[in-house]
């Protein structure tokens, strides 16, 4: 027999078939002993691709010091001190992926120290309800299955902070999904979800969104409160608009909506850190003027396959734009202006009719176009420059200017008092933003009681302020509330009246305490109270701790003498700033180290 021919067929010999399915004594051969070891010795265990049908009976038993392989603890007593059983560890990462298992038994309750547990590219149509017990999961893949609907217990993963649920047959989520408040990475992409449900908004730490692939027709209006969101996919989907009000996502950087129904743009105003957004094949027509000038850091706009016809001159004011894709659409020329863009590397626009550009110069490529806009505007002229010289006419706004931002910005003019006419003008614009920072203000504007029932934010900072006045009780929509760098003592009671606010910054006022009227924000997430002379932190139901959702906290540069170990227990938060304190512990080596490491430390601190 030629050589060649033997280590074919032996080749052959060694290969499973490609459709065999294992049977229980061949799954339960795969967790080897070698296997049970390397896993008591690391915490981790990886049965990855194993063609198992079922899980190994042994696995559910690991953690347990009697059950476990007697074989295995028995080399483990006899080894050296590295291997022995009192250096053995619990199993807390399992990795059964890309598999063909059709279900988990209930005895995954036995694996309660797992922070990692991957169940991808498997055929598992239900969870059983010991999933629930698995209550120190982080992160938990349960991609490419067939899940339909997760049970009950599932919402008991309260320190879940990565779930992957793409590539399923998910028709809806349960609202119970609001429970999940650590989760900061969500991934529902490639299902058949019809909707969003509405506490999706209570998941205030969440970074990324994903949801791509599914029947969405419209999201929840609560959907702008992940006011951490930086990431969000909706591309093919069914959306006719998005939320009229993007601008509550503050940190949202890079936005995906292709592929939609999408007729209009939305307003961005607030949405200061969006560098990409693709919305490329809908039916948007027109560019609004506010949609240039308020996105001042959006790096990558894609607009390709849409059906609009002309560029305003604005488009001029996206100063950090470097790629713009406006292939496909109806547009007939190209404003001069494009060529100011001093940082755009890629101009699309093939599939256009266009008439003022040769197309052989359009051939030619982004710059050759550029120049030719260039050439054809002559030197000294910017157009982006006439587009903003009415806002530097007069100190107040008009009525006009502030309908288009619904925005009031007075801000660093010196004033020391405004006038009534003006908050009258801002309540005909239906401005919910007011800016009047670094000014000269001793005493909050009356007039600003005018706008009682539309103001969602609200920023008082760098003045002269020392008192809070009564008609705030009447900010019933208020989420964003800075008052900062003033002269503040303390706060009244009606601050407390506030249940709207998410955000209040408080910071280089003369504060001693954190006042009482805080505690009662039971919506607050962010809160911001460094530079003042804060004394003591009241970590109890009384106080921080009261408040459910805070997630950030900034107390750094204050007089503080003792931090409460109890504040540790504060499981929502995940920005802590507390350096510049009088305090000997945490020392800074702690301190540097981050949140983690300091809600860890004062945890620790808490007597038994």
């Amino acid at each position: 027999m030629k050589p060649n021919v033997a280590r074919s067929r032996i080749r052959r010999e060694e290969l499973n078939p490609v459709f065999h399915w294992q049977n229980k004594e061949e799954d339960d051969k795969v967790l080897s002993k070698v296997k049970i070891k390397q896993a008591l010795k690391t915490g981790t265990l990886n049965l990855s691709g194993q063609g198992l049908a079922t899980v190994p009976e042994k696995l559910w038993n690991l953690s347990d010091s009697d059950d476990c392989d007697k074989d295995v603890r028995y080399d483990l007593d006899r080894s050296n001190d590295e291997d022995s059983w009192w250096n053995q560890k619990t199993l807390t990462n399992l990795d059964l992926s890309s598999n063909a298992l059709t279900s988990i038994s209930e005895n995954v309750r036995n694996l309660s120290d797992l922070t990692v547990l991957n169940l991808q590219d498997n055929a598992l149509t239900a969870l059983p309800e010991g999933i629930g017990c698995l209550t120190k999961l982080i992160k938990l893949t349960l991609s490419r299955n067939k899940l339909t609907d997760l049970p009950e217990s599932f919402f008991n993963l309260k320190e879940l902070k990565n779930l992957n649920l793409s590539h399923n047959d998910f028709a809806e989520i349960h609202s119970n999904v609001s429970d999940l408040i650590m989760l900061e990475v969500l991934d529902i992409s490639f299902n058949s979800l019809n909707s969003l449900p509405g506490g999706i908004g209570f998941l205030v730490r969440l970074q990324q969104l994903t949801l791509n692939n599914n029947r969405l027709v419209e999201l929840p209006n609560d959907i702008v409160n992940l006011r951490n969101l930086h990431k969000m996919e909706l591309s093919k989907n069914d959306l006719k608009l998005l939320p009229p009000v993007m601008g509550e996502l503050r940190k949202l950087e890079c936005l995906y909506v292709q592929h939609n129904d999408i007729g209009e743009l939305p307003d961005f105003t607030g949405c200061d850190a969006l560098k990409e957004l693709h919305i490329s094949n809908n039916f948007i027509k027109t560019i609004p003027a506010d949609f240039c000038e308020n996105l001042p850091q959006l790096k990558v706009l894609d607009l390709r396959d849409n059906k609009i016809e002309k560029l305003p001159d604005e488009i001029s004011m996206l100063a950090s734009l470097t790629r713009l894709d406006l292939s496909n659409n109806s547009i007939s020329s190209l404003p001069s202006c494009l060529s100011t863009l001093a940082h755009l590397v890629s101009l699309q626009v093939d599939g256009n009719p266009i008439r003022s550009i040769r197309r052989d110069i359009i051939q030619c490529g982004t710059q050759r176009i550029l120049k030719t806009l260039r050439d054809r505007d002559g030197p000294g002229t910017l157009k982006h420059e006439q587009v903003k010289a009415p806002f530097e006419e007069s100190t107040f706004p008009d009525v006009y200017q502030m309908k288009k931002g619904r925005s009031m910005i007075v801000s660093n003019k010196n004033l020391i008092d405004i006038p009534d006419q003006v908050f009258l003008d801002a309540m005909e614009a239906s401005v919910y933003n007011i800016d009047i920072s670094k000014n000269k203000l001793a005493d909050v504007p009356a007039g600003l009681a005018n706008l009682a029932n539309l103001l969602t934010e609200l920023n008082l900072s760098f003045n002269l302020l020392k008192t809070i006045p009564s008609f705030f009780s009447q900010f019933d929509r208020i989420s964003y509330l800075n008052i900062s760098n003033n002269l503040l003592t303390d706060l009244p009671e009606v601050v407390g009246l506030l249940v709207t606010l998410r955000e209040l910054n408080v910071a280089n006022n003369q504060l001693k305490l954190l006042p009482a009227c805080i505690f009662e924000l039971k919506g607050l997430e962010i809160l911001l109270a460094r530079d003042n002379k804060i004394e003591e932190i009241d970590a109890t139901e009384q106080g921080l701790g009261g408040l459910p959702r805070l997630s950030t906290l900034d107390l750094a540069n204050n007089n503080i003498k003792q931090v409460p170990p109890i504040l540790g227990l504060l499981k929502n938060i995940t920005t802590l700033d507390i350096i510049g304190n009088g305090f000997r512990q945490p020392r800074h080596q702690i301190l540097e180290k981050g949140t983690e490491s300091i809600m860890a430390y004062l945890r620790d601190r808490i007597p038994n």
